[in-house]
């Protein structure tokens, strides 16, 4: 036991630490090299850069990078190592429910082991590399502890200078450490542990941003590895804009990359059996590639129409323009809404509902008109989940129009809560 102790505690990093690159134009050009936009967090690290030159003292900052899956989070991470020629360690905090990863054991039990932390920083062997920690939002708790309250230490740059790991019983300067966690949302993350971290944001990729990545990291790097040339395989530009509206809906670009994986897996088997020349993958050949599209792309209709409002919604996957509709029929005053909506939308629509009762006089409609009618409100793709305050004016807007039978304009789309 003694022995594994002062083996662990020889090994540390003990102030041993690697010089940055401050050559900030450097920095950037490998930052670009590696990934396309994601600006915000480039210009923070060149910001870091930046002080880091004009102050020797500056504390490495501690990041979270809160955006969804496939936008690049983790390797951006690599890259920022790799700018500031750090060694670069990573740790997932997935699943992770005992205090001791974090901390490690006393050692008192048999088998005791240093936490994830002290592990990290004797396999960087520097005092100071860029340390991911991935999935922080993904933690839980149970009898043996809370993980995130032993990160309060770590993460916070006022403690971490003296962090003290269970087993080593000594304290190890984490100052230095460019702390850089990761999550899908921050609403899981405790507020303590959100108060320690400088948030940064990433939304998902547009379909002009998805097309560049793809033409300057993602084809180069499938021909790579498919045993492919420029000579032997090309996508045109529109066939590549067909596979992101028709065979993927996400945020990043994980799900595009496999889909023309796919499509470079069957160019390959073609090679290997004689095929010689160059294969174009276009528009008109695509679904001998990809198969039949698995989504839709529905073409909005700009005619004026009764009873249908034009909204906008935010998806994890993006941006989306999604139609609202109500109907009236008689009835006993009934409100029924349909289309796989959450509570705070059905909120939303009694809201709108109130909101248009109260001023039926405006409207021209009789006082019994709202008990001898029933209201249908429906918003189309029902296995879809829908949900938020936001629908609010629209729903307003529907109803208005069905109950008034004046048509609302198609071209103009609209996104807001409603008050009474």
């Amino acid at each position: 036991v003694l022995r594994n102790y002062l083996e662990w505690t020889l090994s540390l990093p003990w102030g041993k630490e690697s010089q940055d690159r401050l050559d900030l134009k450097k920095a950037a050009n490998i930052l670009d090299q590696d990934h396309y936009a994601l600006d915000k967090v480039k210009e923070r690290i060149l910001e870091f850069l930046a002080v880091r030159k004009l102050a020797k003292t500056l504390k490495s900052p501690i990041i979270c990078l809160i955006g969804p899956p496939g936008v690049g989070k983790t390797s951006l991470a690599k890259s920022v190592a790799r700018s500031l020629q750090r060694e670069f360690v990573r740790i997932s905090l997935g699943g992770v429910r005992d205090e001791a990863e974090i901390r490690g054991h006393r050692r008192t039990y048999i088998g005791a082991m240093p936490g994830r932390i002290i592990q990290g920083m004797r396999q960087a062997g520097t005092a100071n590399p860029v340390f991911l920690m991935d999935e922080v939002d993904k933690m839980s708790t149970d009898f043996r502890g809370d993980p995130s309250a032993a990160l309060l230490e770590v993460l916070d740059p006022e403690q971490n200078s003296t962090f003290s790991d269970h087993y080593i019983e000594l304290p190890f300067d984490l100052s230095n450490v460019l702390f850089i966690t990761t999550a899908n949302a921050q609403y899981p993350i405790p507020q303590p542990l959100q108060d320690r971290m400088e948030i940064i944001y990433l939304s998902g990729y547009t379909e002009e941003e998805k097309l560049e990545i793809v033409r300057r990291h993602v084809l180069p790097k499938l021909l790579r590895e498919h045993g492919l040339t420029r000579e032997q395989l090309k996508f045109s530009p529109q066939a590549v804009t067909n596979v992101i509206r028709f065979y993927t809906r996400e945020a990043g670009v994980r799900d595009l990359e496999r889909n023309l994986a796919r499509a470079c897996r069957k160019v390959a088997r073609e090679v290997v059996e004689g095929h010689e020349g160059l294969i174009r993958i276009t528009v008109q050949n695509l679904h001998q590639y990809l198969g039949v599209p698995r989504y839709k792309r529905h073409n909005q209709e700009m005619e004026p129409a009764m009873g249908i409002a034009t909204g906008m919604a935010w998806t994890q996957f993006g941006g989306e323009v999604l139609h609202v509709e109500a109907t009236v029929m008689p009835g006993s005053g009934r409100l029924t809404l349909t289309g796989k909506l959450g509570d705070v939308m059905k909120e939303s629509a009694q809201t709108a509902l109130s909101f248009v009762r109260s001023r039926s006089v405006s409207l021209g409609v009789s006082d019994d008109f709202f008990q001898k009618h029933d209201i249908h409100v429906h918003v189309p793709e029902g296995a879809i989940p829908k949900d938020g305050p936001s629908a609010g004016v629209t729903i307003a807007s529907a109803l208005f129009s069905a109950i008034s039978g004046k048509k609302l304009r198609r071209n103009i789309a609209m996104t807001g809560e409603i008050t009474l």
